[in-house]
């Protein structure tokens, strides 16, 4: 097995990249810790002023891993987001919970809160999980080969884990990509201001390094704050407390499929999702 995230310092930034390409980047929980560690390096790091998260292949990421032959729902992992027993010693409603509290909406708000910026940049597919990774970094540049989507609500589920459609996309049109299920493209993204910029696909990694690298020149410390106040205002805003309350309704949306369908995800994995998008 290859390492499922890789980590490169290049001057002031730190890439860190996805490395599932055969998978899409699907998030299984092993990319999760992954990913967790090689951030915390960035942060210790002091020569690191500013992290771009990216994805190995032809694709950001596919979302979370829910059928691939390294997927690890059922793995215990030193837990980091929250101080909260392992979901795999639990049953039924209580093992969905722990695991989804740290491993998704726990990981998400860590990332979030990391004082240095993070530039995603994206390519091809950023479905569901991916909007997770991409969202919380603090800008985002696309490839004009980009696509979005989050179309869990095919499943009975509302939203992915880490709700911050609102705030992302606008009200109108986070209600529209979740009642459809929809895909949107990159220039729509920006339109909405998800988004900073979009570029051609052969220029993103140089578009992206480029605006990473005027970030870097600001001072540090000053960075930490802007980007601290920014999430303050976020969720003065609402937007932790809403994610809070969506949270619960995502695991009641789980619940009732286990007790209807006898499968949490309504009896949907990967390829019945692709097949039900067409």
């Amino acid at each position: 097995m290859t390492d499922p995230v890789r980590y490169e310092r290049r001057g002031r930034l730190a890439l860190v990249t996805m490395n599932r390409p055969r998978y899409r980047n699907a998030q299984n929980s092993a990319m999760t810790y992954a990913l967790d560690a090689a951030f915390t390096r960035a942060v210790d790091d002091d020569e690191v002023a500013v992290i771009v998260l990216a994805g190995a292949g032809d694709h950001f990421s596919a979302g979370h891993d829910i059928g691939t032959p390294e997927r690890d729902a059922d793995t215990p992992f030193p837990r980091r987001a929250l101080l909260w027993w392992d979901h795999t010693g639990r049953a039924g409603a209580d093992r969905r919970y722990s695991r989804e509290a740290e491993v998704y909406l726990g990981m998400c708000r860590r990332w979030r809160d990391i004082p240095k910026p993070a530039v995603a940049m994206v390519q091809g597919a950023c479905i569901a999980g991916g909007l997770m990774l991409a969202w919380v970094c603090d800008l985002i540049v696309a490839a004009d080969d980009a696509f979005f989507a989050d179309p869990v609500l095919r499943m009975g589920v509302p939203g992915v884990e880490y709700f911050a459609h609102p705030w992302m996309l606008g009200p109108r049109f986070a209600r529209e990509v979740l009642f459809t299920g929809d895909r949107f493209d990159a220039q729509r993204a920006y339109q909405v201001g998800m988004v900073n910029r979009v570029v051609p696909r052969a220029e993103l990694e140089t578009a992206t390094f480029a605006l990473a690298e005027r970030i870097a020149a600001m001072p540090g410390f000053g960075l930490s704050l802007a980007k601290r106040a920014m999430n303050q205002c976020e969720d003065l805003m609402g937007m932790r407390a809403g994610m809070d309350a969506a949270f619960g309704l995502h695991h009641l949306a789980h619940a009732y499929n286990a007790e209807v369908t006898g499968n949490p995800l309504g009896g949907l994995d990967a390829a019945a999702m692709k097949r039900s998008a067409s």
